[in-house]
């Protein structure tokens, strides 16, 4: 994904907003905004779309599209970085489209993954609670999908998830609040449907209320 080759080293010590300037001139400025969040965005859309080809493709999609586009960004409260976040997903809820189905990342992937770079430390081998959980995780709706991905493998606030999100910090709030719950009730069911004999009829009454969440 090499975009950008050469860098000047004064562009370092400028904040965004003075890079943004430049950059409506000046590639290699635009080249340090590149570095600084390439590989933010890169995790961000490995995580969702699940190898590292298209997530390769699609970040270097998001940076042209931003350079394409930068004569007209102006900052309304909304910093840089999360207005790439809205173009990552944008382009990856497009890419989830064309597909014929969505992708389930297998956790041991991402975990070789997050090795491989500077995502949250993880464990080497994935546990079979880990495995329960991403595939509690998948089955969430999209928008809580990123969420959980913005709060725990971003590490994000929850205002700088409303500013990607382009939500007040207290929906996030409340959404993280209800994603909890529906991801408690997810696990839930899950162990019971590791016994399906003993638990027939309290897993048939967990999915049916869960329905009705």
């Amino acid at each position: 994904m090499g975009l950008f080759n050469r860098r000047t080293r004064s562009y370092k010590k400028m904040d965004d907003q003075e890079l943004i300037v430049l950059a409506k001139d000046d590639k290699e400025a635009f080249g340090e905004l590149y570095e600084r969040y390439m590989r933010k965005i890169y995790n961000y859309i490995f995580y969702r779309v699940g190898n590292a080809q298209d997530a390769e493709d699609l970040t270097s999609r998001v940076f042209y599209r931003a350079m394409g586009h930068i004569d007209n960004y102006v900052d309304r409260g909304v910093p840089f970085q999360a207005w790439l976040y809205r173009i990552a997903h944008n382009l990856v809820a497009n890419f989830h489209r064309d597909q014929s189905r969505r992708k389930i990342i297998p956790l041991d992937d991402y975990v070789a993954h997050s090795l491989r770079s500077d995502a949250p430390d993880r464990q080497a081998e994935a546990s079979e609670d880990e495995e329960r959980l991403m595939a509690a995780i998948h089955r969430l709706p999209p928008e809580r999908q990123q969420l959980i991905l913005l709060k725990f493998i971003q590490q994000k606030s929850n205002a700088e998830i409303g500013e990607i999100m382009n939500r007040t910090e207290g929906a996030i709030k409340s959404l993280y609040h209800r994603t909890l719950l529906a991801l408690r009730d997810e696990l839930a069911i899950q162990e019971l449907e590791r016994q399906p004999e003993r638990n027939q009829d309290t897993l048939s009454s967990a999915r049916n209320k869960q329905v009705r969440g």
